[in-house]
């Protein structure tokens, strides 16, 4: 590029590390949501630093030049708005950060069920020496939900504890090395009742959202444990509230929800037999350098003219293999 790029950056409570490359190079500016639409304008690229914003649903009119657009996570539901959808504006995300971090925040879930930690916290906090026997994971059957690389990671840790492990994707597979095999998302209410774990992986899409309601929660079995680090609106809330309090299902450990932060007066805070955290399950020590430097590397390719990683089809909503 002969000119000087500008890059806009969509900040929220800090601004994103390791920039000194990018603003050597290009006219950046650190923009909150409020001030997008006046930093917006003769932008040709968007780095969205708060990938949780929503502020891209109205910022077509000051999007003028705009040619990139980059998503600081893996999940770009929030980027996907109808108007980027039917540009010709490229879409990057950072697959790839956060595939070791998440599976392990499910090994850890898995094995707390199982092992019975809430329990023997709430059991400490009491004072009391009460001795119980706990659960075996090696020979339990795990449905994995979305089999994109974070998916496979939690799938090989699973397997690597001895759990037999099973996928469900877009598409049918029938041998998988990480999952053994696939079943279509068609399928999924067959593959329920199988399932002593039922782990969500899969991103926000028009097919995915309402996908874990009433009727699916039925097919599970009453001693089903139900993990979701994917996104809240796959779940249809209201619906897995009441499977947890008629024991339809065992339990459930929910990392994503419909609305964020969980509202206080939310039932899910107190029932017993669910494990809340804030959205946090792949959120590593030294995450948010990473999620930078990915940027960073990108933006290399972009200033030098070659191809970009990690390009999201817009109409899947995800990085296709072809293209990571």
């Amino acid at each position: 590029m002969s000119e000087r790029p500008v890059i806009t950056v969509l900040c929220r409570d800090s601004r994103p590390p390791k920039m000194n490359e990018v603003e050597a190079l290009a006219e950046v500016r650190y923009a909150s949501a409020a001030e997008l639409p006046s930093a917006l304008p003769g932008a040709e690229a968007l780095f969205m630093w708060h990938f949780g914003s929503t502020a891209l649903g109205g910022a077509e009119p000051y999007a003028d030049r705009l040619r990139w657009i980059h998503q600081a996570g893996a999940g770009v539901d929030k980027v996907l708005v109808p108007w980027v959808v039917e540009s010709d504006i490229t879409v990057t995300n950072s697959r790839g950060v956060f595939d070791r971090s998440i599976a392990e925040y499910v090994l850890g879930l898995v094995l707390s069920f199982a092992k019975g930690f809430p329990e023997t916290l709430a059991l400490q906090a009491g004072h009391t020496w009460r001795h119980r026997e706990t659960e075996m994971v090696h020979g339990r059957s795990a449905l994995v939900v979305g089999v994109g690389p974070i998916g496979r990671m939690i799938a090989r840790l699973l397997r690597g504890v001895g759990m037999t492990v099973s996928g469900v994707g877009r598409t049918a597979r029938e041998a998988d090395d990480d999952f053994g095999a696939v079943l279509p998302a068609s399928e999924l209410r067959d593959a329920l009742p199988e399932a002593d774990y039922v782990v969500v992986a899969a991103p926000l899409t028009d097919d995915t959202r309402g996908m874990f309601d009433a009727a699916a929660f039925a097919a599970m079995r009453p001693t089903a444990r139900f993990v979701n680090i994917g996104r809240g609106e796959i779940v249809v809330q209201a619906d897995l509230v009441e499977a947890l309090r008629s024991g339809g299902i065992a339990a459930a450990a929910l990392d994503v929800f419909e609305e964020e932060p969980l509202p206080a007066d939310s039932p899910l805070w107190d029932m017993p037999n669910v494990i809340v955290s804030p959205h946090m399950s792949a959120d590593f020590v030294g995450w948010l350098d990473v999620l930078a430097e990915v940027f960073v590397d990108n933006f290399r390719r972009w200033h030098a003219g070659t191809p970009l990683r990690n390009v999201v089809d817009k109409q899947l909503g995800y990085v296709t293999r072809e293209n990571a």
